[in-house]
């Protein structure tokens, strides 16, 4: 189901839109229809330009990171512990000899940031591995290498590295909150991320602040021309935008947000 799902949405996203469009132009040509083949091939280019233009990257991405506060550490509430939600590294199913990082490092940086200024007593590292990983370290486990790293101690840390989804956060974190006995949580993950993580993390019996970091999307004081011409970096960021529209509205269709 999990390859299932995360395949199927692949057609949803610009890339995988504006490829299907092109595949339609060319069996549309190929049965002698050119004028809808131009119009469906002039629609995939259209959606690829669209899509890869900072402006409208920018757009997708502040609807998401919108009503999300970046504040000092300092200033938030004590709390149980830290939830870092995992989504950072890679390990080449055991292939590397250290984790990689990927964007999302941001999270584990700010749990750190946010243990270290006192606001909790202890880091949970949620994360497992994809179901075609059979080897290498979990997220969660290559998260508290990076934390170790940053100073946190190894019995400050408590790993949960079965889940595999948003969702799968809270099937697995339930249980292991109860038997710590934890009531409140600091919820750490991508601004972009956490209007889908709070909205299926209110199913577990804690109080929940959130703890956005990571944003990418800040006030541009003029208008340059170069944020309508198409980039590979933009592109990228909507479909991030993309993926967490989609995601959002598959959960809340079944009923987990």
């Amino acid at each position: 189901m999990y390859e299932f799902v995360k395949s199927i949405s692949l057609i949803f996203y610009p890339l995988g839109l504006g490829l299907s469009l092109a595949g339609v132009a060319l069996a549309l040509w190929h049965l002698g229809r050119q004028r809808p083949g131009a119009v469906a091939l002039g629609a995939a280019i259209l959606v690829l330009w669209v899509f890869s233009m900072p402006a409208v990257a920018d757009r997708m991405m502040a609807a998401l990171e919108r009503g999300w506060s970046d504040v000092p550490v300092e200033s938030l509430p004590e709390a149980d512990a830290v939830l870092v939600l995992g989504g950072a590294f890679g390990t080449g199913n055991g292939q590397f000899l250290y984790p990689s990082a990927g964007g999302a490092v941001d999270r584990y940086w700010h749990g750190a940031r946010i243990y270290h200024a006192g606001r909790a007593p202890q880091v949970i590292l949620s994360g497992g591995r994809q179901p075609h990983r059979t080897g290498g370290l979990t997220e969660a486990e290559a998260g508290a290498m990076f934390l170790a790293d940053m100073g946190v101690p190894r019995e400050a840390m408590i790993l949960e590295a079965r889940a595999q989804t948003t969702r799968g956060h809270v099937e697995e974190l339930a249980p292991l909150l109860a038997e710590h006995g934890i009531s409140s949580l600091l919820v750490v993950t991508s601004a972009a991320h956490m209007r889908r993580s709070i909205a299926t993390l209110s199913a577990l019996e804690v109080t929940l602040v959130p703890v956005a970091t990571g944003f990418s999307v800040s006030d541009e004081p003029e208008f340059r021309l170069r944020r309508l011409l198409p980039s590979a970096d933009a592109l990228s960021r909507s479909t991030r935008a993309m993926h967490e529209h989609i995601g959002l509205a598959y959960y809340r269709i079944r009923g987990w947000a």
